[in-house]
């Protein structure tokens, strides 16, 4: 279903830690790209959203950075800072060319060793490779430590990863999606109701669904607050205003109330950004690139799930029945 690299002028690029499951990922728009965001759980972890917002100055941003390692990840945006400053990308401000990279982290410090986690270096490297070829999914740069599934405890969580997805619509219009899976929640198809990775029963053979199990009384080990978070990005190359892409943001994150049950929880620090490139025309823009957005999200999240491969102790939907 295609990738968020299909929308013209935007890259990605992943860096994956060798030594744990932990990473980063870097969407690069060196052209220059309007943008909003929407912040929806009660725990996030951000860098440059508030020069996002419609009200200020600054009106393009020349990369976003999605990264594991908790607050410790915010790092990995100077890193994409130093390399677009290489590159002479940014906005112009009297003789400087300054990047503007907003940033959000989610937590991946419980899978591996807790003092590895990216740093600036990650981050320019994942800038240095980022590439308009279709995006790699599965546990790989900002996807590689995610969990999924819990809400019964990190006993009964299964692994998750990144995943990509796009739509075309009428004359040219592209409307992509990047979800990094890291959720309490469990990971369900829309279309079928089905739970595909989340919280397994207590046994640990088979997906069992936190939401339920609590319904029918379920309780398992309580999770530790704020080891979760959703972080995505869609991108379109229909032209928007920055009030605009960021209403396609907040309609962004309808794809993940589709396909993560529960979401934007207080321990989830769910974030969505939204890129618009400004290279077609549509009418209506806002409510076209926002409900095809909402589309590519739930496909995404769902791909992240599929095509995750299984650690010690954390099994993935692809290998658990």
């Amino acid at each position: 279903m295609g990738s968020l690299t299909d929308v013209v002028g935007v890259r990605v690029g992943h860096f994956t830690d060798p030594r744990r499951p932990t990473g980063c990922t870097v969407v690069l728009a060196e052209g220059g790209a309007v943008c909003g965001v929407d912040v929806r759980g009660g725990a996030p972890g951000t860098r440059e959203t508030d020069v996002l917002d419609p009200v200020n100055t600054v009106g393009v941003v020349h990369a976003i950075v999605l990264s594991g390692g908790s607050a410790f990840g915010l790092e990995t945006a100077a890193g994409v800072v130093r390399y677009l400053e290489e590159k002479g990308t940014g906005l112009a401000v009297g003789g400087v060319r300054v990047p503007i990279v907003p940033a959000a982290v989610l937590f991946d410090l419980g899978v591996g060793d807790p003092k590895i986690r990216p740093d600036a270096e990650a981050g320019y490297e994942a800038a240095r490779v980022a590439s308009s070829e279709p995006v790699p999914e599965g546990c790989v740069g900002a996807g590689a430590g995610a969990t999924v599934g819990k809400l019964l405890g990190p006993g009964r969580a299964m692994k998750c990863g990144i995943g990509s997805a796009s739509i075309r619509w009428g004359d040219g219009l592209v409307v992509g999606a990047l979800v990094a899976v890291n959720a309490l929640g469990d990971v369900v198809d829309p279309t079928t109701g089905k739970t595909v990775a989340g919280a397994r029963t207590a046994d640990g053979r088979a997906v069992r669904g936190a939401v339920d199990a609590l319904r029918a009384g379920e309780r398992g080990e309580a999770p530790l607050g704020g080891e979760s978070t959703t972080l995505g990005v869609v991108a379109t190359n229909a032209r928007l205003t920055k009030a605009e892409a960021t209403k396609v943001a907040q309609m962004a994150q309808d794809g993940l109330a589709r396909a993560i049950r529960p979401v934007h929880t207080p321990w989830d620090g769910d974030t969505v950004f939204a890129l618009a490139t400004g290279e077609v025309d549509v009418g209506e823009p806002a409510l076209i690139a926002g409900i095809l957005a909402a589309e590519a999200v739930a496909e995404a999240v769902l791909r992240a799930a599929r095509a995750a491969v299984g650690t010690a102790g954390l099994p993935a939907a692809s290998g658990l029945s």
